[in-house]
């Protein structure tokens, strides 16, 4: 069986009763669960709340989203301009998460939250699309799987899944490990494909210290599981660094393990990322000032910045690092009038005269400071 039919088979059975071995205790916002039917909650299987990453007028992509819980919890945070879109591959937890779209709806004052059918590693492929061309068109020839793969590159292409640039926060609730290792760099490059420029990831799974020997990999129950599927520690942040985010952390880290399996630790983390735009690679006369406490740090983008300093950037670094993700660890100053001063090409650490931003605007905490 392939890993895919492992799982599905394995959460298809969790649709149905209760599996308390495929989840970790998480302490989720009890005032988003008010609103949930209990049925949603008894078969919700995770091991952190990604959900306190949406922010209003989001659009939400949740990988693996089961029985909907975490995308009827986001639909509460993304208010009526914001929607969610729940993917998932086995059939039981669509038909329980869908069972209870008109009641959340009703709740929710609209219906805000899509679910549809598809794999992680391939978010442009349409399963139920896929599965209507396929009784339509049965494969029993070398030439009918030749119409179907063509089918399924016209379809990625003319009406995606998720489509291009459409998403503002990619969340995960312990399902990347599921997938299969030889699928894992697609998966990264299909969950940055659908991110907005700006974008942002919300990844809770399990990770381990020591890598998983392969005959723990081999084992079925394991792997369904959440245990011979994880990734290591820093494998799992090279990954997303390697599909091109940026500002890559640990925002969770459970102090105990989950589980401690042949002396290995698997534990529950959440990872968060942000997708760089492409654009603003000029230079806007602006400069970032690091507030410390480091003496020195260095930004994906390759940028370097000593504690105190005044640092030159492009417009894009500019609009990145004083957003809401990293306003508090640094201060951005603009010139009094707005500047192209073409590309920029300024070494990494140039420093920028406070003349040149002198009657601008800076970034930061407004208050009473002074007396």
């Amino acid at each position: 069986m392939t890993v895919e039919n492992l799982v599905s088979e394995r959460y298809a059975e969790g649709a149905k009763a209760k599996q308390e071995a495929l989840c970790c205790p998480v302490d989720y916002d009890t005032s988003l669960l008010k609103l949930l039917p209990q049925e949603i909650i008894d078969r919700d299987y995770g091991c952190g709340d990604p959900s306190r990453y949406v922010r209003e007028g989001d659009t939400v992509l949740d990988l693996g989203s089961g029985g909907g819980k975490i995308c009827y919890m986001a639909a509460q945070l993304v208010g009526k301009d914001g929607f969610v879109i729940g993917v998932d591959m086995t059939d039981d937890m669509l038909e329980l998460a869908r069972s209870h779209q008109p009641e959340m709806a009703a709740k929710l004052g609209g219906d805000r939250v899509s679910f549809r059918k598809g794999f992680i590693q391939d978010l442009a492929l349409d399963v139920d699309a896929m599965n209507q061309f396929l009784a339509d068109n049965p494969v029993t020839d070398v030439d009918s799987m030749l119409a179907l793969e063509n089918w399924k590159t016209q379809q990625r292409i003319n009406q995606p899944l998720v489509a291009d640039n459409s998403v503002d926060l990619v969340v995960s609730n312990c399902v990347l490990n599921l997938v299969a290792q030889q699928d894992r760099v697609q998966m990264l490059s299909e969950i940055f494909r659908t991110l907005k420029p700006g974008g942002r990831v919300a990844i809770s799974d399990i990770v381990c210290d020591e890598l998983v020997p392969a005959h723990l990999q081999a084992d079925a129950e394991l792997w369904s599981g959440c245990i011979s599927g994880a990734f290591h520690e820093q494998e799992f942040m090279q990954a997303f660094i390697d599909a091109g985010f940026v500002g890559v952390r640990y925002d969770k880290w459970e102090a105990e393990p989950w589980q401690v399996v042949e002396g290995i630790e698997f534990r529950s983390v959440t990872l968060t990322a942000i997708k760089p735009s492409r654009d603003n690679l000029y230079d806007a006369g602006q400069a970032l000032l690091y507030r410390g406490p480091f003496q020195q740090v260095e930004d994906d983008l390759g940028n370097t910045f000593v504690r105190g300093q005044r640092t030159a950037v492009s417009k894009r670094t500019y609009d990145l690092l004083t957003s809401e993700d990293y306003q508090s660890e640094f201060v951005g100053m603009s010139p009094a009038e707005e500047q192209n001063l073409g590309c920029f090409c300024k070494p990494a650490g140039t420093l920028r005269p406070a003349t040149e931003t002198k009657g601008g605007s800076h970034t930061g905490e407004s208050g009473s400071g002074c007396c």
